[in-house]
Order: structure tokens, then C-alpha cells, then sequence
């Protein structure tokens, strides 16, 4: 034993094991500074330390088996005991002075870590004036009575946003939940509040019940429950009530506007709060064109029936200014009817939030004018505290302007208001995309299929990142089920233009020629757009005549659509596509360029670069290259919607004439930071 204990030494084993245990130490203590730093997985300080300890025995058993010499690693048994004790490489003074060093410097890292003030993993105090009002339980015998339970609920959680020391967590993010769960602790936490309001709505004839509790999650303790019995003309003034109720038992502190604006009673008339009730119902799940138009409708009736309803006046003026925006009708009369809207209700309420919110969507939407609809907003900032409606509105202002940092910034706010609204996870993501913050947008995204799993326009546009990033196999997978009777037009743009990417051109035409055959229940803009996405396939597949059949049956529709909406930016877009396929290039390139005239980049940083794009690939086909690639290296360098990447530009057809260009082919290498 005294041999072998000899023959370690002399093998320099005790010193390799000592230094080695001296630098895994250094080494533990850098990695348990530096990988918090960079937010890593537990399991990598884990696999770490298992890899540290694997190594002491590797590099025991090379110091016992081999020696380090001038002429390199030699096996021990073929080095003389004189040979060892004469290599410079582990004398006594040099080995202390590595093992002081190492050992000052591992110190230096513990003393860092024992001074520097720790990360709180706790979980933060919940705001215990906070709250999230459930859905509300139709108890009604007739269950399209629904929308009436859910107008109720709205009208309360409205009143309660006006309360600036109440936290307020949107409808859009409760709804998802059911009208009275049992997991309502884990539900509390999702959505950052102390207390929630559970209720239940009964309408029989013109009676109606109003059961509510307000309910302490941390205690499972009710601070307060109530019920109201009223006649349908008298149900106005519940929600008031039940506001002033939560406040009292909140404890809450109310200056004297936010206790005359809970008390305001919006109408009288019972028909037209019915009407107005089932606006607000179906604006909330409102998924199309055909569903915005009935929103109008039931605002319309609302106002026929009380002239004086003020806030009906503002949502009518709000709903129409919406569908303008959309794009697929930005008519005069469309424009005439937000406003004349808009003026009724200044006439009634001129101060009101909803009023000044509506007037704010006014500016924004069909003006344009974002500085002062940014102003009005502020306004309504300090009249609604509660509402996620205004920074999410700042956020899409703030984007359209080309302020990226505010956009991020508001949507962070308005998140915190509103965590669980998918809507606003959704363009809070497109935002990132935009940014090319792939990565970013995709995390977002995964946030909205947590709450909606399998949504199908999600997926899509997780697919549309991935098609950004040049990942057709990625993308392919996540649309790999879609089909022609697939129900969302956003979800077939996607794969259509996946199939364009890939080049299977033929599989494209069929696509779209499917959906047309086999689906009667498509929308008016689905109908414009398929045979528009067709001419394009058509091109791909290499079907020339084909595609120029296609585009002349188009062109007496488009022509038309302009000549009734000349300041639509789209259509004069869409028509400059049709003229450049039939070989018109005077057309083409004026009508790409009133796009652009109608909705410059400086005026609308979101949609503007888009008409820009347009342009560079009309000027493409017919030849002028270095037009059309310096206007690609611009758009390279900036953010905007469905933004052209350096992958895009490599696989997408529509870039085929610049294919061999020296400028175009540099931009296809060029690797692109996120903004």
C-alpha cells in the first residue's frame, strides 16, 4: 500500500487532483454568476456539474496512465523516475503559485455572489384592489337570453375601469373562463388579481334576477354578495349599484367625477339597451366583415329607438369607423355615417369616455390623424385608468408612426390590463414580426395557443414566421393539414403562399380552384382574392395564358371596385398587379404609384412600405432592376408589415426577374438584425 501511495505521488496524481479540484471550483462559481445572467435552464448548471465530476475521473486516471514531457504526452511506464523529477512543468513553486491564483480568483466570484443584492424568486404580493369579473351564467329557460348576461357583465366591468384605484383585468381576457369555476385560485394568479366578481343573470319575460359575489381568492372568502329583482325597464341601474358595492367593499377611495360617472343611467328605454346589449355581445366575438355589419345594425336600432342614447351614438360611431379602417369599404357614406354618429353623441355627452373614445377611434381610424387622436386618447386615459382598450390603441398608433420602442412599450401595458386577450397577444406578436423579432413573435404566439390551443389562424401565422426565416419545413409541418375546406381565409393565404414557396406551383392552382368549387359560404373578400392569389399560381406553374385569362376576367371587377372606392390604396395596389400580368406597363406603374400616393410610408409606417414593395416587383417584371433592388435594400433596413426578409427574397417567385443580379443576390445573403 506504502508502494502504490509512493507511486501516486510520483505519478504527480495528488497534484493533478488538486488542481483540477481547485479550477472545477473556479469554474462551478463562474457558471453560477454568468448563467442566471443569461436566464439558462436549470438543467444546464445540472449537466454542468455532472461533467465537472465526470472529468475529475478522466483526468486522474491521463495523470496515472501518462506524463507531459518536452517532446509531448508520453505513457508514465516509459519515463524514468529521474526523467519525472527533472520536468520543469510541476515544480513545487509553480504548481502553489497556480493554486493561490486560482483560489484568489474563485474567491473574488463568492465574494461577488455574497454581496450582490439576490434576484427575488418570490412570488409578488397580489394588488389587493384588483379585480376579474367572470363571465356571468345565463339562467335563462330561452339561452339566446345569453347576450343578455354577457352585456351585463361588460356594463359592470365599463364602470368598474372608470375607478383609477381598482385594477381592472378586461372582459376579453374572462371570458374565456366558465360562468362559476373551481380552480379559482390558479385563474386569480393567470390573471394577476386578488379578487374576483362570479354572477348570474335570469330573464324571464320582463323580470330579471341579478345574482353577484365578490369573493377574496387568497381566503376563499365572499366580501360581498347581493340580489336584484327588477323590472327590464329598471335593470339600468344595477350595474351602477353593483360598481358602488365592489367599491365599498374594496375600500376603495373615489374621488366625486368617478362617483357621478358610476351613477350615470344610460337610457330609459328597455328596447333599445336590448338592442344595444346584443351590439356589444356580438362585437366581442365578431369575426368577419358579414358579423362587423350586423354590429352596426343592432347600434343602429338601438339609436332609432332612443334618439337620446348617447353611448349607443358613440359604439354606432366606433363600429363604423372600424369597418372603414378594414379596408374593404372606405366609401364616403361610410365615412359620413362614423361621423354623423360621432357628432350625436358630443351633442348628448360630450365628456363622456366612451364619447372621447369614440372620437379618438374617429381620428385614428378613418382621419388618420394620429398625434390628435393620440391626444384624445390620453384623455380618456385619465377617465377610463381601467380600460386595456387605450394603450393597446397607443400601442397601434404608436406603430403606424414608426415609434417601434413606444408600440412594445404600450403593449406591455396593455397586457398587464388585459393578460389573457388574445387579440392583443396576437398584434402585440404581429408587432415582433414586424420588428423581424422572430423569436420574440413566436414566444407571443405560443401565449395565444396556450390560451386557444390548436387555434388555426395562430398556427398560420406562426407558419408565416417560419416562412420569414427561410424554415419551409417548419412551416410545412404546421400547415400540413390544411385544405381546401379549411374555414379561415388567412389560413388558406398561408398555405397557398407556402406552396408557392415550395415551388409546387400545380398544388396551388388546385388549392385555390378547390376552395372555389367547394366552399358556398365564402366571404365578398374571398371571392375578390382567391382568383386574385390564382393568376399568381397560374404564373408559378408556368401557365402564362392561363394567368392572363384569369386576370382580364379580374380586371372589370377591380376597375369597378376603384372607380367606388378611388382613395382605397388597396385596390389601386391590386389593379397595378392585374395590369403588370396582362404586359401593361403604363398602367401598372401608375397605379402602384397612386398606392403609394394614397397611403405614403411617412403617413402609415405599418401598410406604407407595403405599396412600396408592390411598386419594386412592378418595375421588376418589366426590367428595371436597379430600381427595384435599391427600393429592396430600403425596405431591408426598415419595419413593416409582412416585411420582405433576405429568405423571401431567395425563395419567392415573384423575384424571379431579378434572379442573377449582382445587387439583388448580395441582398439575398445579407443577414439582418432585429430592430
Amino acid at each position: 500500500m506504502s508502494n502504490f501511495f509512493a507511486e501516486l505521488k510520483r505519478r504527480n496524481v495528488y497534484k493533478v487532483a488538486v488542481a483540477y479540484a481547485v479550477v472545477a471550483w473556479l469554474l462551478f462559481q463562474a457558471a453560477s454568476v454568468l448563467l442566471p445572467t443569461f436566464e439558462a435552464p436549470t438543467w444546464v448548471m445540472k449537466a454542468f456539474t455532472v461533467f465537472l465530476a465526470l472529468g475529475f475521473i478522466f483526468a486522474v486516471a491521463i495523470s496515472w496512465a501518462f506524463e507531459m514531457t518536452p517532446e509531448g504526452m508520453k505513457r508514465t511506464a516509459d519515463v524514468s523516475p529521474e526523467e519525472v523529477r527533472a520536468l520543469p512543468y510541476w515544480s513545487k513553486r509553480k504548481f502553489a503559485a497556480f493554486i493561490v491564483g486560482v483560489v484568489v480568483i474563485a474567491a473574488a466570484l463568492l465574494t461577488y455572489q455574497l454581496l450582490r443584492v439576490p434576484r427575488s424568486t418570490s412570488t409578488p404580493a397580489m394588488d389587493s384592489k384588483s379585480i376579474a369579473v367572470l363571465p356571468f351564467e345565463n339562467l335563462s329557460s330561452d339561452k339566446e337570453n345569453a347576450y343578455f348576461a354577457s352585456g351585463i357583465q361588460d356594463e359592470i366591468i365599463t364602470r368598474l375601469a372608470k375607478i383609477a384605484d381598482l385594477k381592472v383585468i378586461s372582459r376579453t381576457s374572462t371570458q374565456q373562463y366558465q360562468s362559476k369555476p373551481g380552480n379559482l385560485s390558479e385563474i386569480a394568479k393567470q390573471l394577476g388579481v386578488a379578487n374576483i366578481l362570479e354572477g348570474s343573470v335570469q330573464r324571464i319575460a320582463d323580470q330579471v334576477r341579478v345574482n353577484v359575489q365578490l369573493i377574496r381568492v387568497a381566503s376563499d372568502s365572499h366580501l360581498w354578495a347581493d340580489t336584484y329583482d327588477r323590472k327590464l325597464v329598471d335593470i339600468f341601474g344595477v350595474e351602477s349599484e353593483v360598481a358602488k358595492a365592489i367599491a365599498d367593499a374594496l375600500q376603495l377611495k373615489l374621488t366625486g367625477g368617478e362617483q357621478q360617472a358610476l351613477a350615470v343611467k344610460p337610457t330609459n328605454n328597455s328596447e333599445a339597451y336590448d338592442a344595444y346589449l346584443r351590439g356589444l355581445a356580438l362585437e366581442a366575438r365578431a369575426s368577419s366583415p358579414h358579423d362587423s355589419e350586423k354590429v352596426v345594425g343592432f347600434y343602429e336600432r338601438s339609436v332609432q329607438l332612443d334618439p337620446a342614447f348617447a353611448l349607443a351614438w358613440a359604439r354606432l360611431s366606433r363600429a363604423n369607423s372600424q369597418v372603414y379602417f378594414g379596408g374593404l369599404d372606405k366609401t364616403t357614406a361610410r365615412r359620413d355615417a362614423a361621423e354623423r354618429a360621432l357628432n350625436t353623441a358630443q351633442k348628448l355627452q360630450p365628456n363622456s369616455p366612451e364619447t372621447l373614445l369614440a372620437q379618438a377611434y374617429y381620428q385614428y381610424w378613418v382621419r388618420r390623424d394620429y398625434e390628435l387622436a393620440k391626444g384624445t386618447f390620453g384623455r380618456v386615459r385619465e377617465l377610463l385608468p381601467g380600460s386595456s382598450d387605450v394603450p393597446a390603441a397607443l400601442a397601434l398608433i404608436a406603430r403606424r408612426q414608426g415609434q417601434w420602442d413606444q408600440s412594445v412599450a404600450y403593449w406591455e401595458q396593455t397586457l398587464t390590463l388585459d393578460p389573457r386577450n388574445t387579440q392583443w397577444l396576437g398584434l402585440a406578436a404581429e408587432t415582433y414580426a414586424m420588428l423581424r423579432q422572430f423569436p420574440a413573435a413566436l414566444k407571443t404566439y405560443d401565449r395565444v395557443l396556450d390560451i386557444l390551443p390548436n387555434d388555426p389562424d395562430t398556427i398560420a401565422s406562426e407558419a408565416k414566421i417560419y416562412q420569414a426565416e427561410g424554415n419551409l419545413e417548419q412551416a410545412g409541418r404546421l400547415l400540413a393539414g390544411i385544405n381546401a375546406q379549411t374555414h379561415s381565409f388567412t389560413v388558406i393565404s398561408t398555405k397557398i403562399n407556402q406552396l408557392m414557396l415550395e415551388r409546387h406551383c400545380d398544388e396551388a392552382i388546385r388549392l385555390i380552384q378547390g376552395r372555389l368549387a367547394e366552399s358556398r359560404d365564402l366571404s365578398d373578400l374571398e371571392r375578390l382574392f382567391a382568383p386574385f392569389f390564382l393568376v399568381f399560381a397560374q404564373e408559378c406553374a408556368g401557365d402564362i395564358a392561363g394567368a392572363r385569362a384569369t386576370a382580364q376576367q379580374l380586371l372589370p371587377l377591380l376597375e369597378t371596385l376603384g372607380k367606388k372606392d378611388p382613395d382605397n390604396p388597396n385596390f389601386a395596389a391590386a389593379l397595378s398587379l392585374i395590369h403588370a400580368v396582362l404586359g401593361e406597363k403604363d398602367a401598372a406603374i401608375k397605379e402602384a404609384e397612386r398606392a403609394i400616393t394614397l397611403l405614403p410610408s411617412v403617413k402609415d409606417a405599418v401598410d406604407g412600405p407595403t405599396h412600396e414593395e408592390n411598386l419594386a416587383y412592378v418595375e421588376a417584371r418589366f426590367g428595371d432592376k436597379s430600381r427595384a433592388t435599391l427600393t429592396l435594400q430600403h425596405l431591408l433596413e426598415i419595419s413593416y408589415s409582412n416585411c420582405v426578409t433576405p429568405a423571401l427574397l431567395r425563395l419567392d417567385p415573384k423575384w424571379d426577374p431579378l434572379r442573377g443580379d449582382p445587387r439583388f443576390e448580395a441582398l439575398v445573403q445579407k443577414v439582418i438584425a432585429p430592430k
